[in-house]
């Protein structure tokens, strides 16, 4: 195995011309966890930001529409299409992130910045509720397509930190 994005030592960005244009996806998971307090206050109350999950949602779809810009060697591609789903847990929130084109290159910085990013926003718009929130871990869940085919994670179980 060997990391694309290194010649001799020196950094650049890979070369996907000569590779053909085909269907790709990719799907990311993470989850932040907070206190009971906070939990119940968003299920009775809500969050005086706003809606919660739509700003969450929108700001995952703007991050996978920006990694190109965020991480340096991503290229740009054409996202045919971005997927969120937010889904509360017993101490806070899992976030599914799956991002497909039909390009070059894959989308799984695009799947993993979008539930990054879903995720901070949750954080940003509850800290007033806990700052001692935790976000993580976020994973690839699975990626298609491409010359390296299908990958699943195989590990399910994540250790929790308290």
């Amino acid at each position: 195995m060997r990391l694309t994005h290194l010649k001799k030592g020196e950094v650049h960005m890979v070369d996907v011309g000569a590779k053909a244009e085909t269907e790709r996806s990719a799907t990311a998971r993470g989850t932040i966890t907070m206190s009971a307090a906070a939990m119940r206050t968003i299920r009775r109350e809500g969050i005086k930001k706003g809606d919660l999950v739509a700003t969450a949602k929108l700001a995952g779809i703007l991050a996978a529409k920006r990694v190109p810009e965020l991480i340096p060697l991503a290229h740009p591609i054409r996202l045919t299409g971005v997927e969120i789903e937010v889904s509360p847990t017993a101490r806070g929130f899992s976030v599914v992130a799956t991002a497909r084109t039909m390009d070059r290159t894959g989308v799984e910085m695009e799947a993993v910045t979008a539930a990054a990013v879903a995720l901070l926003t949750l954080y940003d718009m509850a800290k007033a509720l806990d700052k001692g929130m935790m976000i993580g871990p976020v994973v690839l869940l699975e990626k298609r397509g491409g010359k390296s085919g299908t990958y699943r994670r195989r590990l399910t179980i994540v250790r929790r930190f308290r």
